[in-house]
């Protein structure tokens, strides 16, 4: 059998010199920067073509998109005869159903018909 020694083996460094330290580091920060630049020209050339994309659709939407008229200002409410409570919306009841409906239900009441307000009156089917 034969014996293998180990023997440590020490890696000595060099020591560097102040101007090569100095050039180390400056051309490190010069790597690091100029990936730095590089990614921004990037973000930049890419927000430009997002927006040149968004202004491209916008356009081609408006085109598209009929000219809008302008609305005219709101109507202002119908002046409704004295003592009225308003209006009264009717869903698939004729207006002479409706009004002999409002009469019968003043005369169940036993109030006039101008105190009492019908806001809608709906057949049910």
């Amino acid at each position: 059998m034969q014996l293998v020694s180990l023997t440590s083996t020490t890696i000595q460094g060099e020591m560097l010199g102040l101007g090569d330290a100095f050039l180390k580091a400056i051309l490190g920060y010069a790597v690091v920067f100029i990936g730095l630049i590089l990614l921004m020209v990037v973000i930049i050339i890419v927000g430009k073509i997002m927006v040149a994309s968004t202004k491209r659709k916008a356009a081609a939407e408006e085109k598209a998109a009929p000219v809008e008229t302008v609305k005219a200002a709101p109507e202002a409410p119908k002046k409704t005869a004295p003592g009225s409570a308003g209006e009264c919306k009717l869903y698939d009841t004729d207006p002479k159903v409706a009004a002999m409906i409002m009469a019968i239900v003043a005369d169940q009441m036993g109030k006039p018909l101008n105190e009492l307000r019908f806001k809608s009156i709906k057949e049910v089917k």
